[in-house]
């Protein structure tokens, strides 16, 4: 059995861990929601403007995820510290991190404390799901202590190391990403990604999608003589007696006797409703009975389509938008889709599953746009109500986080001699076709993926590999996986499981670790963004089993969800109410070969937190979760043979998160506070000096400094003074040469565990340009780690957007991104 050389100890990283797929309703709050029945709203102003958003009650802001920045901390010998949030230098591979970070130390019974800086080693893990980078496996490279000797010095940083508990090293992902330089992340496209427009349909007033996938496939009601369509979003019926179709939508039903024709009020229904099973599958259709009455005026428009589409639904004639800061870029801002037009005129472009289109006007034709953005989409401020577009723009630095964000693997440890694999079952007998492109077949005709190589059958499910000699088993943990298996391409429907990877396979040890990132998920990365869907389109696997009861797999198309990125998770979230209530086409049943009927909805994914929204819904593993805190590829496995690599978040979010003994609050003389952690150790209720805002930074030159109205300080034996920056020497200058070893541990007592003989009275630029950089850095991070401990928390207007803003507190309400950034 062949072996996959590099594959086996690191992930493939180039799509982004994507543990769950988390879905809003946009931001925009009109009549009763752009995507429901609502009666057109009057026409825009004549003029676009730039608004202000409207004034909100604003909500007590949720604790950090990180649990907040500078902590302190008592240490074995009663001395108190305090580290100051790290700035991050490097990130290699989302796994070696380099950082500086500002520490003061207070010596037990000491008066005064010694301010310092340290530059961390460390390797680091990442939980997406928690937001959360985790660093406890670090070292302390280089400290820098005026006035203690090199003992002491040692000492020092021996107890900084011990007084950190493991759970406590880790910070926010949020504000890593801000300080991460994004010039240097280069995008590698996954080869065969299409582009080409689905079919998008266009409407004023109220309207619906349903999306079929192929020809209907009409599945009988036991002792009833409706039948319902398994392969739609909808609860979609033929009565067979009469040939006529019914659609609920809500509490309202539809009729026609053509599906693609004109819809009408059903009025009265026949009585083959009220005889549907008193099960779960039914529960959503019996409530809606007998369905509201309603005028032919207030039915909405159905379009129906049997390949995924796409609806741009507006209120009433385009309202308009100039975006702050952009020429003639206009927002349709009565409307959940994200549209956007050059000029009231001028070109139309709609953003849908991370791939820009345009057209002349809303009506089409409509041609693939990414490419060919004007400048002025990468002018969109980052408060405007729908600045999450900007991860779709290439060359913003929010397009590259996206692509960063896509080389972090989830991983799992997986015993081998104890995890069960799956129960496979086929629709008759197993049946294989050939996968272009290679010597691999997959299976057709069950809902696993299974794949066939030489005498060996391989099947991925929710993250693990298994394999067998027998396409029906038994089967084992797979722990070698053929290279070949990471040729499937795009075209094939189960390209995605090329993304999930053995990382070791140690013979020696019974557990082996599996990674997975985003193309499992659906996340890819073309054209510089992360986008949704490889943009094929994969025709279901159907036909009758026993002759009567259908079968129906189908395979998660790139469009019909109307899918848009999530600043606020990192994922795309998909679903509106006008799409459906299961979230999109192929996901609205699913067959079991054992009973030979389908569950359907609710009862096939649990219960759904709001109609038309599939909050944390993962299209791999079948797992549902109504908070934003889901079960992700291989929480759904549990946890005594599967053990996910970032469970140790879960620890670090309750520690960081609850208040009580395992925190307290230290005040300084300025008013600041930082979190301190061990109260009850030696020393506890001692105070460390620091600023008020807690805003102090680690040069790279090895000094410590802080901004005060504007002007850098750097703390010395006396305190703090300014220092100014000096105009640059001239190259070839002894002063040049001797500013060129500054931080490198080559002049003085710098390196390791030296002492700092002097302080210069200027600032040179090289250290004045990193220390304004990581200032800035600092407090978008601060921004952006508020903001999502605000969207989870469920206590900022950011959660009821839907994700739609990158500072959602300024841009969730409607006309929002008047703002200048």
């Amino acid at each position: 059995m062949s072996k996959v050389p590099g594959i086996r100890r690191r992930a493939v990283v180039w799509a982004t861990a994507f543990s769950l797929i988390v879905s809003q309703t946009a931001p925009l709050v009109l009549a009763r929601g752009a995507g429901q029945t609502a009666s057109a709203q009057k026409p825009a102003p004549a003029a676009p403007t730039a608004q202000k958003p409207a004034a909100t009650a604003t909500p007590a802001p949720a604790r950090p995820v990180d649990g907040g920045w500078p902590r302190g901390y008592s240490t074995t010998s009663g001395a108190e510290v305090m580290v100051y949030q790290p700035q991050v230098a490097d990130w290699a591979n989302q796994r070696q991190m380099v950082a500086y970070a500002a520490v003061s130390y207070l010596a037990k019974g000491a008066t005064k404390n010694s301010l310092g800086s340290i530059r961390v080693e460390a390797d680091t893990k990442v939980a997406l799901g928690e937001r959360l980078v985790n660093f406890s496996q670090f070292r302390i490279a280089e400290a820098n202590f005026p006035g203690l000797s090199k003992p002491q010095l040692q000492e020092v940083v021996a107890e900084i190391d011990k007084a950190i508990p493991d759970e406590d090293r880790v910070i926010a992902l949020d504000r890593v990403l801000e300080m991460v330089d994004k010039s240097t992340i280069v995008a590698k496209d996954a080869a065969g990604v299409k582009a080409d427009p689905p079919t998008i349909f266009f409407s004023k007033t109220p309207a619906v999608l349903v999306n079929i996938d192929s020809e209907p496939i009409w599945s009988p009601i036991r002792e009833n003589d409706l039948k319902f369509a398994v392969n739609t979003n909808w609860d979609l019926f033929l009565h067979e007696p009469t040939k006529t179709y019914y659609l609920r939508h809500d509490n309202t039903f539809l009729k026609t006797t053509d599906l693609k024709g004109a819809w009408a009020p059903a009025g009265d229904l026949p009585e083959s409703f009220k005889k549907l099973p008193a099960d779960d599958n039914w529960k959503d259709v019996k409530a809606a009975l007998p369905g509201k009455k309603i005028k032919a005026n207030q039915a909405p428009k159905v379009f129906v389509s049997q390949q995924p589409a796409e609806l741009i639904l507006l209120t009433g004639e385009p309202s308009y938008v100039l975006v702050t800061g952009t020429k003639d870029l206009l927002w349709v801002n009565n409307t959940e889709s994200d549209v956007f037009r050059t000029g009231r005129t001028g070109t139309v472009y709609y953003l849908v599953a991370g791939r820009w289109f345009s057209a002349a006007d809303f009506t089409g034709p409509w041609t693939f746009a990414t490419p060919n953005l004007p400048a002025d989409f990468a002018k969109i401020p980052l408060e405007h109500a729908r600045s999450r577009v900007l991860a779709s723009v290439p060359g913003t630095q929010q397009a590259a986080e996206a692509v960063l964000l896509a080389q972090v693997p989830e991983t799992a440890r997986v015993n081998i001699k104890t995890l069960k694999a799956p129960e496979v079952a086929y629709q008759g007998d197993p049946k294989f076709k050939p996968i272009e492109g290679t010597s691999l077949q997959n299976a057709v005709n069950t809902d696993k993926d299974i794949i066939k190589f030489g005498d060996m059958y391989y099947m991925c499910h929710q993250g693990v590999w298994f394999q067998s000699k027998s396409a029906t088993g038994p089967w084992e943990v797979c722990t070698s996986v053929p290279k070949e298996i990471y040729s499937i391409p795009t075209s094939s429907e189960v390209h995605h499981v090329t993304y999930v990877t053995v990382e070791d396979d140690d013979s020696s040890d019974e557990w082996a670790t599996f990674a997975v990132v985003a193309g499992y998920t659906g996340l890819m990365i073309a054209w510089g963004c992360g986008m949704w869907g490889t943009g094929w389109y994969y025709p279901p696997y159907g036909g009758f089993y026993g002759g009567y009861y259908p079968y129906y797999r189908p395979y998660y198309p790139t469009y019909g969800y109307s899918a848009w990125y999530n600043p606020m998770t990192g994922a795309y979230g998909r679903g509106m109410s006008v799409y459906g209530p299961y979230g999109g086409a192929g996901v609205g049943a699913r067959y079991n070969p054992t009973t030979g009927t389908y569950a359907r909805g609710a009862a096939a994914y649990g219960p759904y937190g709001s109609r038309g929204v599939a909050e944390a819904y993962n299209p791999r593993t079948n797992t549902y979760a109504k908070t934003r805190q889901g079960t992700g590829t291989y929480g759904s496995w549990g946890s005594t043979s599967v053990q996910r690599g970032d469970d140790w978040a879960k620890t670090s979010r309750v520690t960081n998160d609850r208040t009580g003994n395992t925190t307290r609050v230290t005040q300084g003389s300025g008013g600041g506070t930082a979190v301190s952690r061990n109260p009850a150790g030696p020393g506890g209720g001692g105070t460390v000096a620091r600023t008020g805002s807690g805003d102090v930074y680690a040069g790279k030159d090895g000094n410590v400094y802080r901004k005060q109205d504007g002007q850098w300080q750097q703390a010395g034996e006396g305190g703090w003074s300014n220092v100014d920056t000096p105009a640059r020497p001239e190259a070839g200058t002894a002063q040049a040469r001797d500013r060129s070893t500054a931080g490198t541990g080559q002049t003085g007592d710098r390196a390791g565990t030296g002492t700092a003989t002097s302080r210069p009275s200027t600032l040179d630029s090289t250290t004045r340009s990193q220390l304004d950089r990581d200032s800035a850095s600092r407090t978008n991070g601060n921004t952006r780690t508020n903001n999502y401990s605000n969207y989870r928390s469920g206590s900022s207007s950011g959660r009821s957007a839907g994700g739609s803003s990158y500072r959602p507190s300024g841009g969730g309400s409607r006309g929002g991104g008047g703002r200048r950034r």
